[in-house]
C-alpha cells in the first residue's frame, strides 16, 4: 500500500517533464515578470466590450466606499438617492453611508452576541460556534439587512454625518471590536456553563454593548437624533426644511417602497429547489428586524426582471462575485475574459453549482445595475455603479457583459408585483433554513 508521499522520483518527474516543453520557458519568462491576468486577457475580446446602452438611467457621479466593506450600503443608498434628487430639484445628492455603518455595526453587534446566547450551550469548536466568532462584525449584508437599518433608524444627508477616518478605513475599528465581542462570547459562555440565568447574562451583553457604543461614537461620531436641512436646487431656487428625525427624512425623501422589495438569487445547486425561500442561521444585523430572506429562480427570470426595471426607469441593486473574470483597469467584467487554460495547459470545467460547492465563489461584492443594452428583447451588455471611486471604467460606471452576469450574478432587490403571480405566492411559505456557513449566506464587502 502506498503511503501518498510526494517522492524525490516524483518531482524529478514532474521538474523534466516541465523543462522539455519549450514553451513552458516563454511562459515562465513572461510570468516571472508580469502578473497572470496580463498574460491571461484575451485582448480581441476585451478591446470588442463597447459601453454604449440602449437604455441609461445614470446621469449622476459615483460614489466611493474607499477602504471599507461597505459596499451592500453603498449600493443601496446610490439606489434612493435618486429618488431623492429629483424630489429635490438637484442633479446629485448623497446619503450619509456614515450613519448607516454606525447603527449597523452596534445592531450586529446585539446580533451576534444573541446568537452567542443562543449557542452558549454547544461547544466552542461546533460548527456553528466556530463561525459565529470568525467575525464578529463586519462591514458585509445583505438586501434585506439595508432594509431593515433604513426601517429602523431612518436617513440623514451626507453632510449631517460625514465620512471619518475610520468610516472610510474600518480595519482598525473592526480589529477593535472584534476582540472586545470574542471576550464577551468568552464570559458570556463561561456564566451560562456555571448556571448564570438569561437575566444575568444580558446584564453583561448590555454592558458589552454600551463599549461597543462608545467605539463606534469615538471613531464614527454621534448619529444626530434630528436634522435640518437646506440646499440650492439645480435652478438656484433655496428650499429648507425644519427640523426632522431621521425616520422623518428617510419618509419625506425615499420615493421607492422599500419594504415592497424582494431578494431573488439564482442557487443552481441541485439540493436548493426553484421557487423556494430561504434563509440562512444567524445571518442578518437587526435582531427583531425581518430575517434575510430570499427566493430561489432560475437566471433567466433574475435577468428579464432586471432589465424591465431598468428600461422601466428604475436602477436595481445586486450582488455577485466580483473578482471573477475583472478587468480593474478597464472596468469590464467578461465571462470569457481570461484565457488561464491556455497559459497553464488545464481544462475548466467548474459550473456555478459546482463552485458554490466547493467554496470556489460568492456573493463578494454588491452594486446597482443602471444600464442595459437590450438587442431583439434580450440583455446583450449592462451598465453598473460601482462605489471604487471614480479611477476605473467609466468615470467609475463599469460594463458587464452578459454572459458574465449569468455566470457570477446571484442576487437582486426587486418590487414583489413584478414576479409571475406564483412566485409572489411561494414568497409566503416558511423558508428553508440553510446553515450558518453555506455559501448563500455570504456578505457583500467588496
Amino acid at each position: 500500500m502506498t503511503t501518498g508521499e510526494l517522492t524525490t522520483h516524483e518531482i524529478e518527474r514532474l521538474a523534466k517533464e516541465f523543462a522539455a516543453d519549450p514553451q513552458h520557458r516563454l511562459l515562465q519568462n513572461a510570468l516571472t515578470r508580469n502578473q497572470v491576468d496580463e498574460i491571461a486577457m484575451d485582448h480581441a475580446l476585451a478591446i470588442s466590450l463597447e459601453r454604449s446602452m440602449s437604455h441609461q438611467l445614470d446621469d449622476w457621479a459615483v460614489t466611493n466606499q474607499k477602504r471599507s466593506g461597505r459596499c451592500w450600503l453603498f449600493a443601496g443608498l446610490n439606489l434612493l438617492r435618486v429618488g431623492a434628487a429629483a424630489k429635490m430639484g438637484v442633479k446629485d445628492f448623497q446619503f450619509s453611508q456614515n450613519h448607516l455603518l454606525f447603527w449597523d455595526k452596534l445592531e450586529k453587534a446585539n446580533f451576534w452576541l444573541e446568537g452567542i446566547l443562543e449557542t452558549a450551550d454547544r461547544e466552542v469548536d461546533d460548527r456553528s460556534v466556530a463561525h459565529l466568532l470568525t467575525d464578529p462584525t463586519g462591514d458585509g449584508g445583505q438586501w434585506n439587512m439595508f432594509v431593515a437599518l433604513v426601517r429602523k433608524h431612518g436617513l440623514v444627508p451626507q453632510a449631517a454625518m460625514p465620512e471619518t477616518v475610520a468610516s472610510s478605513s474600518t480595519s482598525q475599528l473592526n480589529r477593535d471590536l472584534s476582540a472586545v465581542l470574542r471576550q464577551a462570547a468568552r464570559d458570556l459562555r463561561a456564566q451560562a456553563a456555571s448556571g448564570e440565568d438569561i437575566s444575568s447574562l444580558r446584564e453583561l451583553k448590555a454592558e458589552t454593548l454600551q463599549v461597543v457604543h462608545k467605539m463606534l461614537s469615538f471613531h464614527l461620531g454621534t448619529p444626530p437624533q434630528t436634522v435640518r436641512w437646506q440646499w440650492a436646487d439645480k435652478d438656484k431656487g433655496f428650499h429648507r426644511d425644519e427640523e426632522m428625525t431621521p425616520q422623518d427624512f428617510a419618509n419625506r425623501y425615499v420615493g421607492l417602497p422599500v419594504d415592497d422589495y424582494v431578494c431573488l438569487v439564482d442557487d443552481p445547486r441541485p439540493s436548493s429547489p426553484r421557487g423556494r425561500t430561504f434563509t440562512v442561521e444567524f445571518l442578518g444585523n437587526v435582531a427583531d428586524g425581518t430575517p434575510v430572506v430570499y427566493l430561489n429562480v432560475e437566471m433567466d427570470l433574475i435577468k428579464r426582471l432586471a432589465r424591465e426595471a431598468i428600461v422601466g426607469g428604475e436602477p436595481v441593486w445586486f450582488g455577485c462575485d466580483v473578482g471573477q473574470m475583472s478587468a480593474k483597469d478597464d472596468g469590464v467584467w467578461d465571462a470569457q475574459l481570461f484565457d488561464y487554460d491556455a497559459v497553464y495547459g488545464h481544462t475548466t470545467d467548474f459550473a456555478k453549482a459546482d463552485r458554490l460547492l466547493h467554496r470556489a465563489s460568492a456573493m463578494t461584492h454588491a452594486m446597482l445595475l443602471t444600464g442595459v443594452d437590450v438587442v431583439d428583447g434580450t440583455s446583450r451588455r449592462w451598465r453598473v455603479e460601482n462605489s471604487w471611486g471614480e479611477e476605473k471604467g467609466d468615470k467609475g460606471f463599469w460594463t458587464m457583459n452578459d454572459s458574465w452576469f449569468a455566470e457570477h450574478v446571484f442576487e437582486i432587490a426587486v418590487r414583489r408585483d413584478a414576479l409571475p403571480a406564483d412566485l409572489q405566492a411561494a414568497l409566503d411559505a416558511e423558508p428553508i433554513v440553510l446553515p450558518a456557513w453555506d455559501p448563500m449566506g455570504a456578505l457583500a464587502d467588496g
